[in-house]
């Protein structure tokens, strides 16, 4: 008997029995909610009321995640490919990505624009549904239901803080937007800087010094993100903004705060901030727990990004649908990787984890520090390669060959790229892929980190032991998967050493009453750090032209602060050697009103622009308002001038 094929004719039969019973009560049509829950009753009851001021914390993790508008373009992160405009042979390759050059590309349709705007409309949204619906939250303590309002006002007033930057006159929905309309008014930059300080003065006041789950936020964040709303408005870009002289003493009584407050005080040990990690692949490495137990709970961390704490903050368009989780990317979006001599692909390598990103150090990135002194230097880049596979390469076929073969062992060196001070002038100190070479590694002098010129003007260099730039490595991750973005390190949002610098700004604006003193004591404070107590108080020297490859390294010019040298260009670039890659730069090249003298001055393809004219302008200080909010929006919202 086919027992199978008798139950299903039985089930189906049944099935259309129940299927014509159901249709003679009910139409298909209506809706029919067994609980009676609704997101009224739901968020009304003070636990779906804490869920949804939780709802509002993941999406940070998208948004800054959106790098490329922050990075590229500047004068610290370009693209790849700019050795032919380097030597001089623009024909290798005359295009870049667009966000460097400002060419005509850089328009409406970049889809970084797009993700960066939705992201931040969705944010808000969220947000404004916390805190309108706070009010019939019933059976919750007053004083935690205004706590998490704050919060909520927090993470919108960052959101608004973020548009109103990059685009500048934005829509402000300040309600939870719950229909179809299409309409997105434009309101002020003045009147979104006035809604934004109002939120945080209240935040201020109101949310708590610490919080007992990890990465809520905090009176400390409130005042560090007031601080820097106020130093922005202070610039007064174009006069849009209302600010006034008086918004430079705003943000340093802030920063004052803060600092006397000695909750953040700064790490001891600069590479603390940042995972365990060694450079060579024999040495022991950490687990990917282990590597970021320690900067992961620094005090100089004023407000993170979560990634560790996932029981917390789960978050939304998650790509590991096993965990439902979004992990810290930050270790894949630096170009630079490591030789190609000797190492493995795959997703289990040391060094491979560190290929597959976008942004590229600039020349002059190198240059601003001093690699003896500074200790930021090597804890932000990678000067030494280790083989990762044991492998025989010949020489043979390369331009200067030797015809000879050399063997590497697993953790054998098979690359170091020179500091740009420090020379290598002697054949014999050099590798065997260049004639007179002795050493089993390529040594390469700063002046190769763009690679090898042109034999002839259409015959390259063939050198399979080349090694360029040393890698940026700074928030590598022991244990992460290949270019996986599933890194559990938190990312540092608002650290203490920013709070210090934005204060010698202000200071150099204008400000008065400052408790530590002149603008190069908050200044050096970072910078002594940085040097380690055995060399505090000294003078680092940085390139004086960091952009010229061809300027002789003894052309040199201190960056230790004195109340007579300190200036706005000066303080750029300590952020920059401090803050590396932690995605403001171009937050702050804008509001200091540099981005145009910087950016074509550090950034070779923004200096090249186009057949070698530099297209940035002034318009660039705003970004195109997306194309595709154009398209839907209606009445039609207004395009940025010059898009």
């Amino acid at each position: 008997m086919n027992i199978f094929k008798n139950f299903t004719k039985t089930a189906i039969f049944f099935i259309l029995f129940s299927l014509l019973q159901v249709s003679c009560k009910q139409s298909w049509l209506d809706e029919y909610n067994p609980a009676s829950r609704t997101t009224d009753n739901y968020y009304s009851d003070p636990t779906g009321y804490e869920g949804l001021v939780i709802s509002c914390y993941p999406l940070l993790r998208d948004i800054t995640q959106q790098r490329q508008l922050t990075l590229k373009g500047t004068d610290i992160f370009t693209a790849s490919g700019w050795g032919g405009i380097y030597y001089k042979q623009p024909n290798q390759g005359d295009y870049g990505n667009p966000l460097d050059q400002y060419d005509i590309r850089f328009n409406s349709s970049i889809g970084d624009l797009q993700n960066l705007w939705d992201l931040l409309y969705r944010e808000i949204n969220r947000c404004n549904a916390a805190i309108s619906r706070s009010e019939a939250v019933v059976g919750m303590d007053a004083t935690k239901k205004s706590i998490r309002v704050c919060e909520a006002k927090f993470l919108r007033a960052l959101s608004l803080f973020y548009a109103v930057q990059q685009w500048g006159d934005v829509s402000m929905p300040l309600e939870e937007s719950i229909s179809g309309s299409l309409a997105s008014p434009k309101t002020a930059a003045k009147d979104v800087y006035k809604q934004i300080i109002t939120d945080l003065n209240t935040c201020v006041t109101t949310l708590p010094a610490s919080q007992s789950d990890v990465g809520r936020v905090t009176q400390g964040a409130a005042k560090f993100l007031l601080a820097k709303v106020y130093l922005t408005r202070g610039w007064n870009y174009n006069n849009s903004l209302g600010g006034t002289a008086s918004d430079f003493t705003s943000s340093l009584l802030l920063c004052d705060e803060i600092i006397a407050s000695n909750l953040y005080p700064l790490e001891a040990n600069w590479n603390n901030l940042w995972p365990i990690h060694n450079k060579n692949v024999t040495a022991i490495q950490p687990s990917m727990a282990t590597s970021v137990a320690t900067c992961n709970i620094s005090k100089e961390v004023i407000f993170a990004v979560q990634y560790s704490n996932p029981a917390y903050y789960y978050g939304d368009g998650n790509t590991d649908p096993a965990k439902g989780l979004i992990g810290n990317n930050m270790h894949s979006q630096f170009l630079s990787g490591p030789s190609g001599v000797a190492q493995a692909g795959g997703a289990t390598q040391f060094y491979s984890k560190l290929q597959g990103g976008a942004n590229l150090p600039t020349w002059a990135a190198y240059r601003l520090f001093d690699p003896k002194l500074d200790s930021r230097y090597e804890g932000t880049f990678n000067s030494v390669c280790y083989a990762t596979v044991a492998q025989t390469i010949s020489l043979k076929n390369n331009t200067f060959s030797q015809n000879i073969s050399i063997s590497y062992k697993i953790g054998d060196t098979t690359a170091i790229t020179m500091p740009w001070n420090v020379p290598v002038t002697l054949a014999s100190q050099r590798g065997k892929n260049v004639p007179g070479g002795t050493k089993n590694y390529t040594v390469s002098n700063c002046i190769d980190y763009v690679g090898y010129d042109l034999i002839t003007p259409t015959q390259g260099v063939v050198d399979n032991m080349f090694w360029a730039t040393p890698m940026f490595w700074k928030f590598f991750q022991p244990g992460v998967s290949y270019n996986d973005g599933f890194s559990t390190f938190n990312d540092p949002l608002f650290r203490s050493a920013e709070i210090y610098l934005m204060a010698a700004e202000a200071i150099v604006k204008g400000a008065s009453g400052a408790k530590l003193g002149t603008a190069d004591v908050y200044y050096n404070k970072v910078l002594d750090r940085a040097l380690g107590s055995a060399n505090a108080g000294m003078s680092p020297n940085r390139a004086a032209n960091p952009e010229l490859g061809g300027d002789p390294i003894t052309n040199v010019v201190s960056y230790r602060a004195t109340p007579a040298n300190i200036t706005i260009d000066m303080i750029l670039d300590e952020s920059a050697r401090e803050l590396m890659g932690e995605s403001q730069r171009w937050y702050d090249l804008k509001r200091t009103g540099t981005l145009i003298t910087r950016a074509s001055k550090y950034n070779p393809w923004t200096g090249y622009g186009t057949a070698g004219k530099s297209l940035v302008s002034a318009i660039h200080n705003l970004r195109p308002i997306p194309q595709g909010l154009v398209d839907v929006t209606n009445p039609r919202i207004e395009q940025n001038p010059g898009y």
